[in-house]
């Protein structure tokens, strides 16, 4: 499902909703500052939840290693 441009899956958890998926990227969104691309929440068998997210890696230039050898 997308909520607010990121991709957000679930996995064992029934009746997943639109709002609780938006308080799980909110609650990511807290907690990092890069923008996010994905948020996956797995219900774990202990009853905790697991979120991982993936964020939009900013673009970088490749600076060539200088050893002076």
């Amino acid at each position: 499902m997308l909520i607010d441009g990121v991709e957000i899956t679930a996995v064992g958890l029934e009746n997943f909703t639109a709002q609780e998926a938006q308080n799980y990227i909110d609650y990511v969104r807290g907690q990092v500052t890069t923008p996010l691309k994905s948020v996956k929440v797995k219900m774990c068998d202990d009853g905790k939840v697991d979120v991982s997210y993936l964020a939009k890696g900013e673009k970088f230039e490749r600076i060539r290693r200088i050893t002076g050898r």
